[in-house]
């Protein structure tokens, strides 16, 4: 068993941001704190994104801290781009990451300690970073009949690119931005689209400013406030109307249709009897936390969520929650690892980090 201060779980925008913070107030890598990773390389969720998501339509991204991400190329995949300037990051600042390892389960251990369980042994630490994100839990919405659906279901998570839907009739469900991209992708390949979501969707006029963008953070965090499981920050500032959007909208590609009732061999149906003929149903539904290897020190609130207040747990002051909730934007992410940094010297006795 090794022995650290801090144990730091996940390399993506919020792991990376609270290692930064670590090593800059005189924690050493390796000898106060650990990165683990589950992932193969550098580039956290982003290196699974489908190629044709290049840099140019990624929806808000923010550079780590310290280190300005500049002269990108919009038209390359954003897989590529982001995860050479995570690889470039984790180097420039000497945070070691130690990858891939996976992290089975958080135990209560002696001493006041958190036992880390993982395919590289067991780490016991004084204080954890939690920056598992969302990407390893896609959510599958159940609908009735949807075992007997003959074609394909495909989620985001997996998402090819929009060819392998050539000359199909593909049913997308999700008004996020995943959904209207993913069905913009597919119409000119497609034999036929149908778009629902289970709520009209929002679309936002004129630019999302600071002030908005705030307000959309303090409605997610009143929900792990009280421990309800988070929404996504983008579910609550709505879609930007761009001239993709405008386009589609016009071209009748973004015509939504309310979420169907059941799921048939060979499409779907609604409880009216319309009926949408379909061999793939693309499911651009989101993701929930990836929080399983925190089950045995059962934080979970009644609401199904884990009550946080910044980024502490609050049945756990030594447990901090980065890219939850609030902070599962890259702009919240950055802000959530100082936070939870500061946090952690104060609960260590170390002096705390200046405001």
């Amino acid at each position: 068993m090794r022995e650290v201060e801090v144990v730091v779980i996940g390399a993506g925008q919020a792991g990376l941001s609270g290692a930064y913070h670590l090593r800059r107030t005189g924690f050493e890598p390796d000898r106060d704190f650990v990165v683990l990773d589950h992932s193969p390389g550098p580039g956290g969720a982003w290196q699974f994104r489908w190629p044709s998501l290049t840099y140019g339509k990624v929806h808000g991204m923010h550079s780590l801290p310290g280190m300005e991400l500049t002269d990108a190329d919009p038209a390359r995949a954003s897989s590529e781009v982001i995860s050479e300037y995570f690889d470039r990051y984790e180097r420039t600042f000497d945070l070691r990451v130690r990858r891939p390892v996976d992290v089975g389960a958080v135990r209560e251990g002696p001493d006041g300690r958190l036992l880390v369980e993982t395919s590289d042994g067991t780490w016991a630490t004084r204080a954890l970073i939690s920056a598992t994100g969302t990407w390893d839990r896609p959510f599958w919405p159940r609908y009735p009949g949807q075992e007997t659906f003959r074609g394909r279901q495909v989620h985001t998570a997996r998402y090819p690119g929009p060819e392998a839907f050539a000359g199909q009739r593909v049913v997308v469900v999700g008004g996020g931005a995943s959904g209207t991209q993913h069905l913009l992708e597919i119409a000119p390949y497609a034999a036929a689209t149908t778009w629902v979501t289970r709520r009209p969707p929002a679309f936002r006029e004129g630019p999302f400013d600071e002030e908005a963008g705030r307000a959309a953070v303090a409605l997610v965090e009143e929900r792990v406030r009280q421990g309800l499981p988070p929404r996504s920050v983008v579910s609550v500032t709505g879609l930007p109307l761009n001239d993709a959007i405008r386009k589609g909208l016009a071209d009748g590609v973004l015509d939504r249709k309310p979420m169907f009732d059941r799921i048939t061999p060979d499409g779907v149906e609604w409880a009216d009897g319309r009926r949408v003929a379909a061999d793939v149903i693309l499911w651009a539904t989101g993701f929930r936390p990836a929080v399983d290897h925190l089950a045995p020190l059962r934080l979970r609130e009644p609401g199904g969520g884990i009550r946080v207040e910044d980024t502490r747990a609050v049945a756990d002051p030594r447990v901090h929650l980065v890219g939850y909730g609030p902070s599962a934007s890259t702009i919240g992410a950055n802000r959530a690892g100082r936070a939870a940094v500061r946090d952690i010297r104060r609960l260590l006795a170390r002096e705390p980090v200046a405001a």
